[in-house]
């Protein structure tokens, strides 16, 4: 398959590389129809983000078809359209059970893993673990560019101001800042 692998600062190419496999009983492998490029894969490529190893393939957000399911995956199917949200969760532990599946204790306290710790969806299929409750399924009646939205950006915003932010109905409230989550001047 075709992906965006880094390479190192301010290298990255589009190459051939093999496709995912299902490494765990809990896993997807979905087929990547929309993806996008965050603030963040922009840091990685300036080197701002250690962690992303040489051959990494980038990309932490997607809309996309499930083509294989692992064996103790029961409630996705192959053909279900979903949602591949930055976040990666086990849904077990207790900062998943407390709402907080960012800190995920399985993946070691990151729930952001795609394009940092695994593999990513910049590419034309994605291994996703943790399926059941990492993935949402698409709802009828809304295309892709309605859907990517819901995987980083709007969330970011939600979880900052509604869940953090501790706003009710009613609350004003204003999100500054540079990029899609709020407005603001970018330098």
């Amino acid at each position: 398959m075709k992906a965006l692998v880094y390479h190192g600062p301010g290298n990255r190419v589009w190459e051939e590389v093999p496709d995912p496999q299902i490494q765990d009983p809990t896993d997807v492998i979905v087929k990547v129809e929309t993806t996008t490029i965050c603030g963040t894969d922009l840091h990685i490529l300036k080197g701002d983000v250690p962690a992303v190893t040489d051959r990494r393939i980038l990309g932490h957000e997607a809309v996309g078809t499930i083509t294989e399911v692992g064996d103790a995956v029961t409630g996705l199917s192959v053909g279900d359209r979903v949602l591949v949200p930055a976040v990666t969760n086990c849904g077990k532990c207790s900062y998943c059970k407390a709402n907080q599946p960012s800190h995920c204790q399985t993946l070691g306290g990151i729930g952001w893993v795609f394009g940092h710790l695994i593999d990513g969806t910049q590419a034309e299929y994605v291994r996703v673990p943790f399926a059941e409750t990492s993935v949402d399924r698409a709802p009828e009646g809304l295309d892709d560019e309605d859907l990517i939205f819901l995987a980083d950006s709007l969330p970011t915003g939600f979880q900052i101001g509604i869940f953090n932010g501790n706003t009710k109905p009613g609350d004003t409230m204003a999100i500054e800042g540079a990029g899609p989550v709020g407005p603001g001047d970018h330098h």
